[in-house]
């Protein structure tokens, strides 16, 4: 066991796993049949460029594929060992990476926090968009306060999203982390998107956290109706 996890800290194993694991992201990708609601999100998307993109953890690993040519993006990606896999495969995905983690509680002050959220309001400054998780830290499905202060700190849009397949493998973890497999019927779910004014006090910035993780929440939900649907050959 311990011989295994000296390997796996290894910078050739990292690569190895994040090169393999961005090719089965591909691969994924190009044998499965995707439809996106609304219809005309990349059109959407493209006019409110640069956006902040919002994921529930452990729903994301579609995400990189799901990148249009011609529309730039970084996603957030923890420092965590573990995250240098996943850095290195959104980074041969095609999709730049900012390496750190913030306390969503709010305060921006635990694991690079600090450094993390000026990295992405530079990067949403220099008109890429910023794709992250939004749940409070180990607590799935519940939206924390960073991505809404970061959307109020940039005045970018934040855009909830949701990528889903009929044929998956699902994680008894604390996220349920979902692992999309190919030959699939796919289907991806925007919500509408939220802008957080400047001025917005403490009171209002709580209702905007709780309209997003609605809002995130539907978009899962009606994500997974579409793909997990009796199939009529359409």
């Amino acid at each position: 066991m311990q011989l295994w996890r000296n390997i796996a800290r290894q910078r050739w194993a990292k690569v190895a796993v994040g090169v393999a694991a961005a090719e089965f992201l591909r691969f994924v990708e190009t044998t499965s049949r995707f439809t996106f609601e609304p219809a005309d999100i990349y059109k959407r998307v493209a006019a409110d460029q640069p956006i902040i993109l919002a994921l529930w953890h452990g729903q994301h690993f579609l995400a990189p594929v799901a990148q249009k040519a011609g529309l730039r993006a970084k996603v957030l990606v923890s420092r965590h060992h573990d995250g240098e896999i996943n850095a290195l495969a959104a980074e041969r995905l095609g999709v730049g990476t900012i390496r750190g983690s913030g306390n969503h509680g709010g305060s921006f002050v635990h694991k690079g926090g600090v450094a993390a959220f000026q990295a992405m309001l530079d990067a949403l400054a220099d008109g890429y968009s910023v794709a992250l998780s939004a749940d409070v830290p180990k607590v799935a499905r519940v939206a924390g306060l960073g991505i809404i202060k970061l959307g109020q700190a940039s005045g970018r849009p934040i855009y909830g999203a949701a990528f889903a397949t009929n044929r998956r493998v699902v994680l008894d973890n604390w996220d349920r982390t979902t692992i999309n497999l190919p030959f699939s019927r796919g289907c991806g779910v925007a919500a509408e998107p939220l802008s957080i004014p400047a001025a917005a006090d403490a009171e209002e910035l709580e209702a905007y956290r709780r309209l997003l993780e609605d809002r995130l929440t539907a978009a899962t939900r009606r994500a997974y109706e579409v793909v997990d649907r009796p199939h009529r050959g359409v």
